[in-house]
């Protein structure tokens, strides 16, 4: 009896797509062919049902239900209405969606936050987000003065300067030094196992706040290799030893790790130590906020990867903002994890896994979004102000794939085979790669 029904609505589906087909292309058209000479549909026609957003976060007098047109119904237990209004991709879902992508929304927020004097740290990683298993975060706050203490971890490290001034040093495997302060909107970037420090400067009376961002998902930064934990963990003997001074030298070493801790503010002169085998030949910071941005319809890309920024090895950005109503163009990226933070605005991505699975997410600022390894997807500014957020790749070089551009530069008869649309539709696909669409 089913698979009656069955083919009676497989026949049905295709003899509407048939009849559209038809009522869509003019006698009088010259790229009309006959009837007879029509294939008949293997699929039926995509719906056109509208899937924006039902509401936003900002919707304070609407009541939000799991109710999209004939779909859903309302809830009758209790709800948590804030959650539910920054999430309507998530509670009243579009129709595209499909199948059971995990998770790919994690705010700082919901984060532990490790409260030190002198700053705190909250980190994301794979234990709070499964699917980002190439790359981890850390948001951290250092006072005016306050250190995160010297250190090395075995993923490398990128950050980005949110607030203030930071500055930075660092001690090569070959033992050439390198010091910097990294200023609002600039880069850093230490290879795995190289150590170094950060310390806020006194530029900002608040002190500093930055991003870091690690090329491995199960990076936790309370598990990073640290100089006091290092030297409380071995007998005051050896130290001495080590450093040819008599152990009295190091009476009052930190029996524990310091990790931040409160100090007071470089000075602004200052240089690194002379240095016998010479400074870094590449710097160990990049001033982003002093790059010229890519004016496009819509927005603005930054990039900063291996190409302009030589010691980032691993890990790639294009910082992006979008106006309202644009959005990044359609695409994905070859052989890279792209993990986002959005600095400011409101945003929705929908993400797409292959096999027909597709979820959508909303993201506000200070959240973060991850998409797996070629999964096709976009982001769509769906505010009323400006969104700023960065789109950083495991990767030396900052890649994608374009789906308009790969359409445009595809033989013609190609792409209306597959999508049944006009020479002038075609004719309109960019052949350029253009990042931003307004």
């Amino acid at each position: 009896m089913n698979f009656s029904l069955n083919k009676i609505f497989v026949a049905s589906a295709c003899l509407l797509a048939l009849s559209c087909t038809v009522a869509s292309a003019p006698l009088s058209s010259p790229t009309t062919t006959s009837l007879s000479a029509l294939p008949s549909p293997t699929v039926p026609y995509a719906s056109e049902d509208p899937n924006m957003p039902l509401w936003g976060p900002d919707s304070s007098d609407v009541d939000p239900q799991p109710i999209r047109n004939s779909l859903g119904a309302t809830v009758l237990g209790p709800q948590n209405h804030p959650l539910e209004l920054e999430n309507p991709s998530l509670f009243a879902p579009p129709t595209t969606d499909h199948g059971d992508i995990p998770n790919a929304k994690w705010p700082f927020d919901f984060s532990h936050n490790r409260l030190q004097t002198g700053g705190w740290a909250r980190q994301q990683n794979v234990n709070d987000m499964p699917i980002s298993t190439e790359m981890a975060g850390v948001d951290m706050r250092l006072e005016a003065g306050a250190i995160r203490e010297l250190h090395w971890h075995t993923s490398a490290e990128w950050g980005y300067v949110l607030k203030g001034s930071t500055q930075v040093t660092t001690v090569t495997p070959d033992g050439q030094n390198y010091l910097a302060t990294v200023n609002k909107g600039d880069l850093w970037y230490f290879p795995a196992g190289q150590p170094h420090s950060l310390q806020a400067t006194a530029d900002d009376p608040a002190g500093t706040e930055f991003l870091l961002v690690f090329d491995n998902g199960t990076f936790s930064d309370d598990s990073t290799f640290l100089l006091t934990d290092l030297l409380a963990h071995l007998p005051k003997e050896v130290i001495a030893k080590n450093f040819q001074l008599p152990q009295s030298a190091f009476d009052r070493i930190p029996g524990q790790q310091l990790y931040i801790f409160p100090s007071v503010p470089p000075a602004s002169n200052v240089e690194a130590p002379y240095d016998p085998q010479g400074q870094t030949p590449d710097p160990y910071s990049f001033p982003l906020s002093q790059m010229n941005a890519m004016q496009l319809p819509g927005g603005t890309i930054k990039i900063a990867d291996s190409t302009n920024f030589k010691v980032a090895q691993t890990i790639a950005v294009g910082e992006i903002t979008l106006e309202p109503g644009a959005m990044r163009e359609i695409h994905w990226h070859p052989t890279q994890a792209e993990w986002d933070y959005f600095i400011e605005g409101n945003a929705r991505i929908t993400l797409f896994a292959a096999n027909s699975n597709a979820r959508t997410f909303d993201y506000q600022g200070g959240d973060i979004a991850y998409i797996p390894q070629s999964y096709g997807h976009y982001v769509e500014n769906m505010g009323n102000t400006t969104l700023h957020y960065l789109e950083i790749l495991k990767s030396d070089k900052f890649q994608d794939v374009s789906l308009n551009q790969w359409l445009a530069l595809t033989p013609p008869t190609l792409v209306k085979a597959h999508l049944d649309v006009s020479d002038e539709t075609i004719a309109h696909f960019s052949k350029t790669k253009q990042y931003i669409v307004g």
